[in-house]
Protein backbone atom coordinates (compact mmCIF):
# COMPACT_ATOMS: atom_id res chain seq x y z
CA UNK A 1 0.00 0.00 0.00
CA UNK A 2 1.45 3.31 -1.09
CA UNK A 3 0.88 5.94 1.61
CA UNK A 4 3.44 8.57 0.68
CA UNK A 5 2.19 10.15 -2.55
CA UNK A 6 -1.57 9.89 -2.15
CA UNK A 7 -3.58 12.94 -3.17
CA UNK A 8 -5.73 14.63 -0.53
CA UNK A 9 -8.55 17.15 -0.76
CA UNK A 10 -7.91 19.25 2.34
CA UNK A 11 -7.20 22.96 1.76
CA UNK A 12 -5.66 25.20 4.39
CA UNK A 13 -7.12 28.71 4.51
CA UNK A 14 -5.20 29.99 7.55
CA UNK A 15 -3.14 28.88 10.54
CA UNK A 16 -3.03 30.68 13.89
CA UNK A 17 -0.70 29.72 16.72
CA UNK A 18 -2.72 29.58 19.93
CA UNK A 19 -0.02 28.33 22.32
CA UNK A 20 3.74 27.94 22.14
CA UNK A 21 6.42 26.63 24.53
CA UNK A 22 9.86 25.03 24.09
CA UNK A 23 8.34 21.58 23.38
CA UNK A 24 5.07 22.11 21.49
CA UNK A 25 3.04 24.58 19.47
CA UNK A 26 -0.76 24.38 19.30
CA UNK A 27 -2.21 25.55 15.99
CA UNK A 28 -5.78 26.43 14.97
CA UNK A 29 -6.37 25.77 11.26
CA UNK A 30 -9.22 27.18 9.18
CA UNK A 31 -9.71 24.63 6.39
CA UNK A 32 -11.85 23.50 3.54
CA UNK A 33 -12.55 19.83 4.22
CA UNK A 34 -12.68 17.07 1.59
CA UNK A 35 -16.43 17.64 1.04
CA UNK A 36 -15.70 21.28 0.10
CA UNK A 37 -17.12 22.80 3.29
CA UNK A 38 -15.44 25.24 5.68
CA UNK A 39 -14.09 23.63 8.81
CA UNK A 40 -11.51 23.80 11.56
CA UNK A 41 -8.68 21.59 12.65
CA UNK A 42 -6.48 21.67 15.74
CA UNK A 43 -2.90 20.47 15.51
CA UNK A 44 -0.23 19.96 18.15
CA UNK A 45 3.20 20.44 16.55
CA UNK A 46 6.05 18.75 18.41
CA UNK A 47 9.43 20.48 18.33
CA UNK A 48 11.33 17.28 19.16
CA UNK A 49 11.39 13.70 17.97
CA UNK A 50 10.18 11.10 20.46
CA UNK A 51 13.05 8.68 21.02
CA UNK A 52 12.59 5.28 22.67
CA UNK A 53 15.31 2.75 23.41
CA UNK A 54 15.10 -0.95 24.14
CA UNK A 55 18.39 -1.93 25.76
CA UNK A 56 18.82 -5.68 25.44
CA UNK A 57 21.46 -7.90 27.03
CA UNK A 58 22.79 -11.17 25.61
CA UNK A 59 20.74 -13.05 28.23
CA UNK A 60 17.58 -11.18 27.08
CA UNK A 61 17.11 -8.68 29.89
CA UNK A 62 16.02 -5.09 29.38
CA UNK A 63 15.48 -1.96 31.44
CA UNK A 64 12.20 -0.24 32.21
CA UNK A 65 11.80 3.26 33.56
CA UNK A 66 8.92 4.10 35.86
CA UNK A 67 7.79 7.65 36.48
CA UNK A 68 4.79 9.82 37.24
CA UNK A 69 3.31 11.30 34.07
CA UNK A 70 1.71 14.65 34.82
CA UNK A 71 -0.77 14.79 31.88
CA UNK A 72 -2.22 11.39 32.86
CA UNK A 73 -1.90 11.93 36.62
CA UNK A 74 -0.53 8.42 36.99
CA UNK A 75 2.62 6.32 37.28
CA UNK A 76 3.84 4.75 34.03
CA UNK A 77 6.30 1.98 33.17
CA UNK A 78 8.10 2.64 29.88
CA UNK A 79 11.21 1.86 27.91
CA UNK A 80 13.94 4.50 28.36
CA UNK A 81 12.88 7.49 26.27
CA UNK A 82 12.94 11.21 25.78
CA UNK A 83 12.85 13.97 23.23
CA UNK A 84 15.53 14.79 20.69
CA UNK A 85 15.86 18.00 18.69
CA UNK A 86 14.71 17.48 15.10
CA UNK A 87 17.90 19.08 13.77
CA UNK A 88 20.19 16.67 15.71
CA UNK A 89 21.13 13.14 14.68
CA UNK A 90 18.47 11.07 16.53
CA UNK A 91 21.08 8.44 17.43
CA UNK A 92 22.90 11.04 19.54
CA UNK A 93 19.64 11.81 21.34
CA UNK A 94 19.01 8.10 21.91
CA UNK A 95 22.51 7.61 23.33
CA UNK A 96 22.07 10.60 25.64
CA UNK A 97 18.66 9.44 26.91
CA UNK A 98 19.84 5.88 27.59
CA UNK A 99 22.84 7.15 29.55
CA UNK A 100 20.80 9.74 31.48
CA UNK A 101 18.03 7.38 32.55
CA UNK A 102 19.83 4.07 33.06
CA UNK A 103 23.57 4.78 33.02
CA UNK A 104 23.90 2.38 30.09
CA UNK A 105 26.02 2.85 27.01
CA UNK A 106 25.75 0.62 23.95
CA UNK A 107 28.07 -0.05 21.04
CA UNK A 108 25.42 -1.65 18.79
CA UNK A 109 22.43 0.52 17.76
CA UNK A 110 19.63 -0.18 15.28
CA UNK A 111 16.48 1.79 14.47
CA UNK A 112 13.73 -0.81 14.63
CA UNK A 113 10.70 1.38 13.92
CA UNK A 114 9.21 4.76 13.20
CA UNK A 115 5.78 5.65 14.63
CA UNK A 116 3.29 8.50 14.59
CA UNK A 117 1.92 8.67 18.12
CA UNK A 118 -1.51 10.26 17.59
CA UNK A 119 -1.71 11.32 13.97
CA UNK A 120 -5.25 12.69 14.14
CA UNK A 121 -4.16 15.69 16.24
CA UNK A 122 -0.36 15.78 16.25
CA UNK A 123 2.62 15.56 13.92
CA UNK A 124 4.82 13.82 16.53
CA UNK A 125 7.27 11.31 15.07
CA UNK A 126 8.79 8.61 17.26
CA UNK A 127 11.80 6.40 16.64
CA UNK A 128 12.54 3.23 18.56
CA UNK A 129 16.11 1.96 18.81
CA UNK A 130 17.43 -1.43 19.85
CA UNK A 131 20.62 -0.97 21.89
CA UNK A 132 22.92 -3.94 22.46
CA UNK A 133 26.46 -4.69 23.61
CA UNK A 134 25.80 -2.72 26.80
CA UNK A 135 28.13 -1.27 29.42
CA UNK A 136 26.75 -0.15 32.79
CA UNK A 137 27.66 3.29 34.07
CA UNK A 138 26.04 5.85 36.35
CA UNK A 139 22.73 7.49 35.42
CA UNK A 140 22.59 11.29 35.14
CA UNK A 141 18.86 12.01 35.40
CA UNK A 142 17.24 15.30 34.53
CA UNK A 143 16.25 17.43 37.54
CA UNK A 144 12.57 17.25 36.54
CA UNK A 145 12.53 13.45 36.59
CA UNK A 146 11.96 11.13 39.53
CA UNK A 147 12.70 7.76 37.98
CA UNK A 148 12.48 4.18 39.15
CA UNK A 149 14.70 2.02 36.92
CA UNK A 150 14.42 -1.76 36.79
CA UNK A 151 16.34 -4.45 34.92
CA UNK A 152 13.86 -7.17 33.99
CA UNK A 153 13.72 -10.20 31.71
CA UNK A 154 12.45 -9.05 28.31
CA UNK A 155 9.65 -11.60 28.56
CA UNK A 156 8.42 -9.80 31.70
CA UNK A 157 8.29 -6.50 29.80
CA UNK A 158 6.35 -8.26 27.02
CA UNK A 159 3.88 -9.68 29.56
CA UNK A 160 3.48 -6.18 31.06
CA UNK A 161 2.40 -4.97 27.61
CA UNK A 162 -0.09 -7.82 27.24
CA UNK A 163 -1.56 -7.23 30.72
CA UNK A 164 -1.94 -3.48 30.15
CA UNK A 165 0.65 -2.52 32.77
CA UNK A 166 2.71 -0.81 30.04
CA UNK A 167 0.48 1.54 28.02
CA UNK A 168 2.86 4.11 26.53
CA UNK A 169 2.46 3.68 22.76
CA UNK A 170 6.17 3.90 21.92
CA UNK A 171 7.01 1.32 24.59
CA UNK A 172 4.19 -0.98 23.52
CA UNK A 173 5.09 -0.76 19.83
CA UNK A 174 8.81 -1.25 20.42
CA UNK A 175 8.41 -4.22 22.76
CA UNK A 176 5.92 -5.90 20.44
CA UNK A 177 8.22 -5.33 17.44
CA UNK A 178 11.24 -6.87 19.20
CA UNK A 179 9.12 -9.87 20.26
CA UNK A 180 7.55 -10.30 16.81
CA UNK A 181 10.96 -10.19 15.10
CA UNK A 182 12.22 -12.89 17.49
CA UNK A 183 15.04 -10.67 18.71
CA UNK A 184 14.16 -11.47 22.32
Amino acid sequence: MDSVDRKHNWKTKSVHNTYDNPWIRVEHHEVINPSGHDGIYGKVHFKNLAIGIIPLTEDRHTWLVGQYRYPLDQFSWEIPMGGGPVDLDPLLSAQKELKEETGLEASDWKVIMKVHTSNSVTDEVGLVYLAQDLTQGTPDTDETEELEVRRVPFEQAYQMVLSGEITDVISVAGILKVRAKGIA
